[in-house]
């Protein structure tokens, strides 16, 4: 059974992307590293004019594409007619936002197309309200955007697989749905390489093992797709080949892309069956439904829409585990697929079509699921007092809130009260991320140095265009809030940097590099030493350290 959904339906998703979406969006402070990688080297890009080369400071940044950095910096300079020229991260952020909200739609549209109007819609929803889209709406980074190149490229296949046994479209019609998928496909490409391909290609590869033929793949029209992606991808990259004489290359596929194939980059080396631990908490508060589903998936195997999610999602999970590096987003792009069964299979229960999973069965779903989305509640509760030693009051109102919620949708969902359980799961997810993402996070001090160290700068700083020099504490959201000027650095051409310029510099050193700074200071300074104005407490979430900070200037005349 296939259907559509209304527009009101679509509407609705919207609204609720942005209820759930919002909430933090501006008052969260840069995330390191790889946010404000991406935001500060959109920030360069768009003072500097230059829309091929892609740095970070002095430092090329060949790591990704550049689709991102153009969608940041177009978004930025649209926003800055309405907020002006100052630096914020949220502009950066906007392609996320709409990025995810796309994603939703687009997972709605295939999840009606395989399995009808309503489970279209909770598909939307379950992914509107998940936590790992949540976290990647926030943070202006490339997986948002790039989730909603995927499935609008999966919805393109679906409805090919789906319509294959009908006559093939003539004329115009016949163009339609190729089109949008290769767009999609060079849109990817530009913004994170080829992991759109991987998950289309081992759908497409899948599906001509399981049937035994693949000839209503040439409805795709390979040859003038592979034209359309090269009409979008090849300018930027023939343009970035001859500028850096082939070192993007070098860096993205023999660096990035293979060394994370290879081994586990910057410490994320983890085994296979970290994503399925995982699971429960990146797809809460619905992933107790996704162990519900296996049995009616196992048992519907061989009907179209069901074929089609497991060729979504198997391969592309079994490389997800295989490769080395392991970050929790990396499987979102199968998660749309994972919400429309579930959504197809409670919705089978609700009409009493399948049987109800067996006891053990369900007691293990809620359990997990309980699990994942407890724990994260717990963790927003207890992450102020381990970071600032304080207890925040509305952390801890989350607790109860968040679990009464949450007991409410499972029961509806197990008895068959599917309005009132999906509403309370929504809220469940609603009032954990308000809560955490506009109010408990921003307020932890101690986890934004950065922040800390922009705000002392904001209020000592001796010129208006002071540059500071870091010995030990290099994090790039630094580099965001101070500017590109901000020089990262060891302790002893922190002092020289004091030196050099007596009127304006500032020197933020951590106690590590104390010593080392001090040793020019003192003889260049004499008694009078440098000037301490402010210090910096906190904790490196990136190295799992406590820090200190001091903030200097040299002393006065």
């Amino acid at each position: 059974m296939t259907g559509r959904l209304p527009l009101y339906a679509y509407l609705l998703l919207i609204l609720l992307s942005a209820a759930l979406f919002l909430p933090g969006f501006s008052s969260l402070p840069p995330f390191d590293r790889d946010e404000a990688r991406f935001a500060q080297a959109s920030s360069q890009m768009l003072d500097s004019g230059n829309y091929v080369d892609i740095r970070f400071q002095e430092e090329t940044r060949y790591k990704k594409p550049v689709g991102i950095y153009w969608l940041q910096s177009a978004a930025t300079a649209a926003a800055a007619s309405v907020v002006g020229d100052a630096k914020m991260i949220w502009t950066y952020r906007i392609p996320s936002v709409l990025g995810a909200t796309i994603a939703v739609l687009a997972s709605a549209w295939v999840g009606a197309r395989l399995f009808g109007g309503l489970a279209g819609f909770l598909t939307g929803v379950m992914m509107a309200s998940c936590v790992v889209l949540g976290v990647e709406a926030r943070m202006a980074k490339t997986d948002a955007v790039l989730l909603a190149t995927v499935v609008v490229g999966q919805a393109a296949l679906a409805h090919l697989y789906l319509t294959r046994a009908q006559d093939a479209p003539s004329g115009r019609a016949a163009w339609r749905v190729p089109v949008l998928f290769w767009v999609s496909a060079g849109l990817g490409i530009l913004i994170k390489g080829p992991i759109v391909l991987l998950v289309s290609g081992s759908t497409l590869l899948v599906l001509a093992l399981w049937d035994r033929k693949a000839d209503w793949m040439a409805r795709l029209k390979p040859l003038a797709g592979l034209l359309i992606v090269l009409a979008i991808a090849a300018p930027w990259l023939i343009a970035i080949a001859i500028k850096t004489q082939g070192a993007f290359f070098a860096e993205s596929v023999g660096h990035d892309m293979l060394g994370k194939v290879a081994g586990g980059q910057e410490g994320k080396g983890l085994p296979p069956g970290y994503y399925l631990l995982s699971f429960w908490v990146t797809f809460a508060p619905w992933s107790f439904l996704a162990l519900l589903a296996v049995p009616w998936v196992w048992l519907r195997r061989r009907t179209d829409a069901v074929r089609f999610c497991i060729a979504w999602i198997v391969p592309s999970w079994l490389v997800f585990e295989a490769v080395p590096t392991k970050l929790l987003h990396y499987t979102l792009p199968v998660f749309p697929a994972i919400a429309a069964l579930a959504a197809a299979a409670l919705l089978d229960r609700v009409d009493r079509v399948a049987d109800h999973p067996r006891r053990h069965l369900t007691s293990g779903a809620v359990g997990l699921g309980a699990l994942g989305f407890g724990a994260l509640t717990l963790a927003v509760a207890v992450v102020p007092y381990l970071v600032d030693q304080r207890i925040d009051p509305v952390a801890l109102a989350l607790v109860p809130v968040v679990a009464g919620l949450f007991a409410l949708s499972v029961r509806g969902l197990l008895h068959a009260q599917l309005r009132s359980g999906v509403l309370a799961g929504v809220a469940a997810a609603g009032v954990l991320y308000a809560g955490c993402y506009s109010v408990v996070l921003p307020a932890i001090d101690g986890v934004w140095i950065s922040r800390q160290a922009a705000k002392a700068v904001a209020a000592t700083q001796p010129c208006p265009n002071s540059v500071v020099a870091s010995a030990g504490y290099s994090e790039p959201s630094l580099v965001f809030l101070l500017g590109t000027p901000t020089k990262l650095v060891h302790g002893g051409a922190a002092a020289e940097h004091l030196i050099a310029d007596p009127a304006c510099a500032l020197a933020l050193v951590e106690d590590r590099e104390e010593s080392a700074f001090r040793a020019v200071t003192d003889p260049a300074f004499g008694v009078r030493g440098p000037v301490r104005l402010a210090e910096i407490n906190g904790f490196n979430y990136n190295t799992g350290k406590r820090v200190h900070l001091s903030l200097y200037a040299r002393p006065g005349p």
